[in-house]
């Protein structure tokens, strides 16, 4: 079972990855605002799991479970912020109540977001509707 932390570090090295091609512990301590040491703990942990390879000065790589679970990782996290931006919620608030959404969510309430989200992408009146009757509320 991976922790709220592990998610975080698989979620970020799969970021770096898809963007530089590499992840690295410094880039990783950097993003996180981590010691090093403790990337290099958190990456024992993740190679115990069998969810990256990591050699000491040679550099990190997912495994094809870490590349996964870090693409699902991403896409919950996406689909989260999408979420709470149709509900008419602002940038940075999206961005910390992700961060503590995303790793207590069931994946029978992700389900029901996701067709939320399709559901209003289909139908942009019920949509309209329902972002008027927030302004309402907020009134």
């Amino acid at each position: 079972m991976l922790t709220p932390s592990m998610e975080d570090y698989l979620e970020k090295i799969y970021e770096l990855t898809k963007e530089k091609g590499y992840a690295r512990v410094s880039d990783i301590a950097s993003s996180l605002e981590v010691q090093p040491s403790s990337v290099t703990k958190m990456l024992q942990k993740l190679g115990e799991n069998q969810y990256v390879t990591y050699e000491k000065y040679r550099g990190i790589m997912l495994t094809t479970r870490g590349q996964r679970t870090g693409k699902l990782i991403k896409e919950r996290h996406h689909m989260l912020e999408d979420c709470l931006r149709m509900l008419g919620v602002n940038e940075e608030t999206i961005q910390r109540d992700v961060e503590g959404i995303e790793h207590h969510v069931s994946p029978g309430t992700l389900t029901a977001l996701q067709a939320l989200l399709l559901f209003f992408s289909e139908n942009p009146d019920a949509l309209a509707t329902f972002q008027s009757y927030l302004k309402k509320v907020d009134e």
